[in-house]
Formats: structure tokens, sequence, C-alpha cells
């Protein structure tokens, strides 16, 4: 045990928080199980960057403990019998006197749930493989970890509050800024640790040391082993980080992108196009984007052919809405040019079969010009011009139902997007003479 870090933890995060940690600790001292919260909640509290990332390790039965809050507190507890994990469900609780409510938005919040682990070994039958678990103690626990930087320990429970354990190092290189694996073996073990090593690297500003980075050529040849849903998840935290272009090129440098997929790649277009999505100021929503992951990965992969779109994701799965932008974007894209001298209804008719989240991001590829204003026109003005006359118009005009319905408001609104008709009056005018 090194130092201790209660003044820290009390001075980081709020005081719902803090209650929520002591009733969890006390509840597993009464069962006598000593508890930490361990991992990346540490390595950001030493780095002064607290998070809700609260795992927590008991040397002891995690299940039990679980069951015991949930019983005493309420609240749902869901169990992993296998893996001797439980995850207790803390929104609305009445803890103490008053009622502890999730805000998401909120840096001091009290977490949605807490991750309660049983400390224990993992064994690695072959490389790649998804370890085998046995139960064991805080050290077996903090030993089956990625790196160092990981491998930290704060322990909860009653007078040793706070108190630090680094039996492996992590304090030293946290202040050197050392990316380190725990032993050479790790990559073998798990080809996606060199991805989150990646990711910690540019993140912080730190460096992979340099034995641990002469491990990645042996572990290369592994990635192509690993599922789908593995290396995504790996790529999805890259493409959620403000550096995600920098953890691009860096894993392209290392040849850790080909062994994914053949058409991966981070060269100079997607750095520009990445910096564009950044800096490109937009006066509308991107309605339909979700989330800054799904636009990187189509600013990524929009230059691909659809043929390499539909290859890479018989590797990786994408979900059928991503899947579906993907395609868009990489067939917008390809026919960019041809927007520059079509009229406002032509491009409308085009754009409208297009998915919002596929133009918005190609818009933000896309290089100064006529096409690209097109975009940006279509997005923010004209696909939300319509003709004042309605259907029930037409009915009460005598005609029948049908698709000379559409037909005719679609010849009003192309009207009013190329300027033909500026005002009611105009429109009743040509809708005369196209009934006529």
């Amino acid at each position: 045990m090194v130092g201790n870090l209660s003044d820290r933890l009390r001075k980081n995060i709020s005081s719902e928080q803090l209650d929520l940690i002591h009733r969890v600790a006390e509840e597993s001292s009464k069962l006598g199980f000593p508890i930490y919260i361990v991992g990346g909640f540490v390595r950001d509290l030493l780095l002064g960057h607290p998070s809700l990332d609260f795992d927590l390790v008991v040397e002891g039965d995690a299940i039990k403990l679980a069951d015991s809050l949930a019983s005493k507190y309420g609240g749902k507890a869901t169990v992993h019998e296998k893996f001797g994990t439980a995850k207790w469900d803390v929104r609305k609780l009445g803890i103490g006197n008053r009622e502890l409510v999730s805000n998401p938005r909120s840096r001091l919040s009290t977490p949605d749930s807490l991750d309660l682990i049983s400390a224990r070994s993992e064994i690695y039958k072959h490389p790649a493989a998804l370890p085998t678990v046995k139960m064991g103690n805080l050290d077996d626990d903090l030993r089956r970890r990625d790196f160092t930087i990981n491998a930290l320990a704060i322990r909860l429970d009653d007078d040793h509050f706070g108190e630090l354990c680094d039996e492996l190092g992590g304090l030293n290189d946290l202040q050197h800024g050392i990316v380190r694996v725990l032993h050479p073996h790790s990559f073998m073990d798990d080809p996606t640790r060199i991805y989150r090593a990646v990711r910690y690297e540019k993140r912080y500003g730190f460096n992979i040391a340099k034995e641990t980075l002469a491990l990645i050529p042996e572990a290369r040849q592994l990635v192509e082993k690993l599922s789908a849903q593995r290396i995504r998840h790996e790529l999805d935290l890259i493409l959620d980080e403000p550096n995600a272009a920098s953890m691009l090129e860096c894993l392209d440098k290392l040849g850790l992108l080909k062994p994914i997929h053949p058409s991966l790649r981070c060269d100079k277009a997607l750095q520009t196009r990445f910096e564009s999505a950044t800096d490109f100021p937009l006066g509308f929503s991107s309605s339909g984007l979700s989330n800054i992951r799904d636009l990187r990965w189509l600013l990524w992969l929009m230059a691909l052919s659809n043929k390499e779109i539909a290859s890479l994701n018989k590797r990786l799965h994408f979900t059928a809405p991503l899947l579906k932008s993907l395609l868009a974007s990489s067939k917008l894209l390809a026919d960019l040019t041809a927007f520059s001298n079509l009229k406002p209804s032509q491009c409308v008719e085009r754009l409208d079969k297009f998915p919002l989240q596929a133009i918005y991001a190609v818009l933000r590829a896309a290089p100064r010009g006529k096409s690209k204003r097109a975009l940006e026109k279509y997005l923010m003005e004209w696909r939300h011009i319509k003709p004042r006359t309605t259907g029930n118009d037409l009915k009460r005009l005598g005609l029948e139902p049908g698709p000379k319905y559409q037909a005719i408001l679609q010849k009003l609104g192309n009207a009013w997007l190329d300027g033909e008709v500026k005002n009611v009056k105009q429109e009743k005018s040509l809708l005369v003479r196209i009934l006529n």
C-alpha cells in the first residue's frame, strides 16, 4: 500500500457518489469482504479527471453483496454466475433520507448502476480466446488487467478508506506517461489490448513502452481471429475519442488496420475529412445522426466502394441503419460532381432517396463548390419547401384520388424550388394550367 487518496476522493466526487460508495463499502464490510474501486476510475482520479466508471472489486462474493444491497436499499441486482459478477441498478434508490436520482448530464451525478466484481484470475486457453475465470484475491484481479496504469486500486471499507494499492508500478508509469503491459503474453492473450494501448497513448499524450511496442508484431497475426463484436467495439471506442484521427493514423503506421480488413486505411484525405467535420460551422442540426461515432464511421469509410463496404460489413457486422448510411454516403460521394449543374428540384429528387445522415456526412467532407452548396441548401432549405396546395384541395376541385395527386403536388413543389412560382397566386395559376 502506498499513499492515501481519501481527501482526493472527497474533493473530486459528489456527496451523492460518496454516500453511495460508503453504503456499499459498509454492506461489504458487514459480510467480511474487503472492497476496492479499481481500474479506470483510479487512473483518471490520479490524472485529475474523475469519472463515473465505478468498477468495484470484492475479495469475496460479489453476487451475495449485490443481493444484500438490493434487499436493503431496493433496485435490481443482475447477476452473472459464471463470472462471479453483478450489476446493481441504483437509479432512484432511497439511500439515507433522500432519493438518489441519476442525471447523465452532470459530471457529479450518481451512476445508473454499479458493477460489482468478485476478485478473480483469468486463464487464456489459447491466443485471442475469451478467458476462463476462477475466483482469487485482489492481486490476482489486478494481474489480469491490460496495463499497469489500469492495475491500481483504492480500498473503500472501514479504516482502510482511501488506501492506494499499487503492486505493479502503475503509479510510476502514470506519473511518467507510460503505457505498459503487465506481462509479455498480454497481447497474445488478448489482441484487443493493442488497440486500447494506442487509444490511451493518444488520449493522454503518453508513450507506449518500448518493450510493449516490441510485442505488437507477434500478436498482429491474431487480430483476424477476433470476433466482429470485439474488434468493432474497440474501433467504436476509438471513434468516440476527440483524437480519433491520430489514433487511426497510429494504428495504420503500426500495421493494425489491414489485419482487420484490407480496405481499412488512414490517409491524408481522412485526416482532412475529420478536420472538416470539426471546423465546418452549420446552421442546422444533423437530424437523424445519432452521435459523433456514427458520423466518424461515415467520414472514415465513405471513400470506399459499395463492394468494399459490403465486404467490410461481413467482418465488422455494422448495425442495419449504419450500413445503409455507409452505402449511401459512398454512392453520394462518388456522384457528388453531378449536383453542380442540377436545378434545385432535380437535386431534391435525387437527395430524397438518401438517408439524412449520409447527406450530412458527405456535406461535412465535400470540397467547396457548387455541389457542396447544393447539399447544404437541401438540408437547410430545399427539403422543407412544399406547395401550399394539398391533397384535400385537389379533392375539393373534383379530382379522383390516385397517383396523379402526387404528380401534381410534385410539379407545384418543383416550381417553388426552381423559382418558377414565388407566391400563392402564381401557384394557383400554375395549378389551373396543369389541370387543363
